[in-house]
C-alpha cells in the first residue's frame, strides 16, 4: 500500500473535513465517506449506455498499436524448468483508479509447491494490497513440517520462505514492520500447537483465517493498550477483498476460495474438444447454500434484512471475504473505533447480530492428469463478461495460434525443398489463427472487453480504455488474469 495510493483518495475527498480527511488518510471508500449508501461490487450498464457514454465523451479514441500497448502494460510470463507447471501468463487491466485487485505468486523455498493467487479488492485497494503481501507467507509457514518450522525461527539469518515472483506492491515502513512482527508470532504459534504440515486443506484454511483475524487485531491492540487508532490498519480492516489462492505440488492441485473470484481448468477430451472444469463456487447471492447458511446464522426476524437486494445487509455483494470488519465487529467495537473517524455510516442498516462475514475459505481438490493442460485463475471482471467454457476455448485456441511467434524449426536434417515448400504453405494458412498477444492472460482480457460474436471490435475496445475510471467502473470492472500451463508429459508419467 504505497503512499501515493493513499494521498489519491485523500485528495478526492473534497466534501470532508479537513481534520477528519487527513486523520482518516482517504483510503477508504469514497461514496461511503461522502454520505451515500455504500455497495459493494456493482451492476454494470447496457451496451445502449456506453453508446451514450461514448457521444459524451470527445476524447481522442487509441488507436489499435495504442490500445495493444495499454492491454499489455502489466503483462508478464514465468517459465519453469521443472514440475508439472511448465509456465505461467498473467495480466491486470485497472478501470477504478487506484486498481483495487491484485495478485501474488511465489515458489515454496522449504517444502515444495507453487502459490498462486488473485485478490478483488473493494471499498479501496487497501486490504487487497495487504493481502497479496501476506498470505502467501502465512500459507507457506503453516505448509512446514515441525522441525523445519522450529529451524527457521531459531536462524537468525532466516530468509524469505517464498520466491517471489513478479512482486510490484511495496507496504509503508512502519505497517511492514507491524506485519514482520504479526508473522513471526504466528511462526511461534504453530511451532507450540499439534498439527499436520502435509493437510495442505487445513493449512490453506488454517492460514487464511488467521491472517484475517491480524488485520482485526493490528487495530484493536493498540486501541486497547493505548486509546489510539492507525488510520492505516483501519483503512485495511474496513475495506475488504475477495481471494482465490492455489497450491500446486506435482499432479495435486488445491484451491482456496473466499468470494466470487473463480478458478477453472481447461482439460481436453479424447476428440480434441475442450471442456472447462470450474472447481470453485461463488460465495454471492446466486449461491443458495450461501444464502442458507447467513439465514441459519441469524434470527429468523432478520430474514429479510440479512439479504437485500442480493447483497448482504444491502450492501456487500460477496458474502465472504477478508477485511471488511464493518460486517463483522460488534456494535460496540464499530461505534468506539470506526464511528470517530468514518461517522455513523460506518455501521451498517440493520445492524443487530454480527459477524454477519466470514473470511472462512472453501477448499477443493484436484488430481492433474495429462488431459488437463492449463488454469485460469481470475477476478470477476473477468467472469462477468464471459463463462468458463468461453475463456478455456480462447485459452485453447491461443495455445494452437501462439506457437508461430516462434520461428520456423525444421523437422529433420536433410529435408527435400519440396518439403520444405509444403511446410511452408502449411504455416501461412495456419499463420490465419495467430494471436494478437504472445500472453494468453492479454488475450483474454483484450476478448472481454472488445469481445463479439464476431470477433473483437477495435471500436468497442478502443471506448471502453478511453473512459475516464469514474465511468468505466460503471461498465467493466477490474481485471486481474493468470494462466498457468501444466506439463502433460510430467503428468502422464505421475502414478496414479
Amino acid at each position: 500500500m504505497s503512499c501515493s495510493n493513499i494521498n489519491i483518495i485523500v485528495n478526492s475527498c473534497l466534501k470532508l473535513d479537513p481534520g477528519l480527511r487527513q486523520k482518516i488518510l482517504g483510503n477508504w471508500n469514497k461514496d461511503f465517506l461522502f454520505g451515500c449508501p455504500p455497495t459493494y461490487g456493482r451492476s454494470f450498464h447496457s451496451s445502449q449506455k456506453l453508446v451514450q457514454a461514448q457521444k459524451d465523451t470527445d476524447t481522442v479514441l487509441p488507436s489499435p498499436q495504442e490500445v495493444t500497448v495499454i492491454l499489455r502494460k502489466n503483462e508478464f510470463t514465468k517459465e519453469f524448468t521443472s514440475g508439472s507447471v511448465k509456465s505461467y501468463d498473467s495480466n491486470q487491466l485497472a478501470s477504478n483508479d487506484p486498481i483495487e485487485d491484485t495478485r501474488s505468486e511465489g515458489l515454496c523455498k522449504i517444502t515444495s509447491g507453487l502459490l498462486m493467487g488473485v485478490y478483488d479488492g473493494h471499498g479501496g485497494p487497501a486490504c487487497a494490497q495487504v493481502i497479496s503481501k501476506r498470505l502467501l507467507n502465512y500459507v507457506a509457514a503453516t505448509l512446514l513440517p515441525l522441525n523445519d518450522l522450529k529451524k527457521y525461527i531459531t536462524d537468525e539469518s532466516r530468509e524469505n520462505l517464498l520466491d517471489t515472483i513478479n512482486d510490484r506492491v511495496e507496504i509503508v515502513e512502519d505497517l511492514k514492520i507491524m506485519y514482520e512482527k504479526s508473522f513471526k508470532e504466528y511462526l511461534h504459534e504453530l511451532a507450540n500447537e499439534p498439527r499436520d504440515s502435509t493437510d495442505v486443506k487445513a493449512s490453506l484454511e488454517q492460514s487464511i483465517m488467521k491472517l484475517d483475524s491480524d488485520i482485526s487485531r493490528e487495530v484493536l491492540e493498540p486501541f486497547k493498550l493505548s486509546g489510539t487508532i492507525n488510520p492505516k490498519t483501519l483503512s485495511v480492516a474496513l475495506s475488504g477483498a475477495v481471494a482465490c489462492v492455489s497450491h500446486i505440488d506435482g499432479p495435486n492441485l488445491y484451491v482456496a476460495n473466499v468470494g466470487d473470484c473463480n478458478a477453472v481448468i481447461g482439460t481436453i477430451t479424447e476428440e480434441n474438444e475442450w471442456i472447462a472444469k470450474k472447481i470453485t463456487k461463488e460465495h454471492n447471492s446466486e449461491n443458495f447454500d450461501e444464502l442458507k447458511r447467513i439465514w441459519n446464522e441469524h434470527p429468523d426476524s432478520e430474514r429479510k434484512t440479512v439479504i437485500r437486494r442480493d447483497r448482504l445487509l444491502g450492501e456487500l455483494a460477496p458474502l465472504r471475504s477478508l477485511g471488511d470488519y464493518r460486517y463483522k465487529w460488534s456494535l460496540e467495537t464499530l461505534n468506539s473505533v470506526a464511528v470517530p473517524l468514518v461517522g455513523q455510516r460506518a455501521i451498517p442498516p440493520n445492524y443487530h447480530t454480527p459477524p454477519y462475514l466470514t473470511a472462512m475459505p472453501d477448499i477443493f481438490y484436484h488430481r492433474l492428469t495429462s488431459k488437463d493442460k492449463f488454469l485460469i485463475i481470475a477476478s470477476d471482471g473477468l467472469w462477468d463478461t464471459m463463462t468458463p467454457l468461453q475463456a478455456v476455448k480462447l485459452v485453447g485456441e491461443h495455445m494452437k495460434g501462439k506457437v508461430f511467434f516462434n520461428p520456423l524449426k525444421l523437422p529433420r536434417k536433410n529435408i527435400q525443398l519440396g518439403d520444405i515448400n509444403e511446410l511452408l504453405l502449411h504455416r501461412k494458412e495456419s499463420l490465419k489463427s495467430k494471436p494478437k498477444d504472445r500472453n494468453a492472460a492479454t488475450h483474454l482480457i483484450r476478448h472481454a472487453i472488445g469481445g463479439t460474436e464476431y470477433g473483437v471490435d477495435h471500436s468497442r475496445l478502443a471506448h471502453l480504455l478511453s473512459l475516464a475510471p469514474d465511468v468505466s467502473r460503471m461498465f467493466r470492472d477490474d481485471m486481474t488474469v493468470t494462466v498457468v500451463y501444466f506439463d502433460s508429459e510430467y503428468l502422464r508419467q505421475c502414478p496414479t
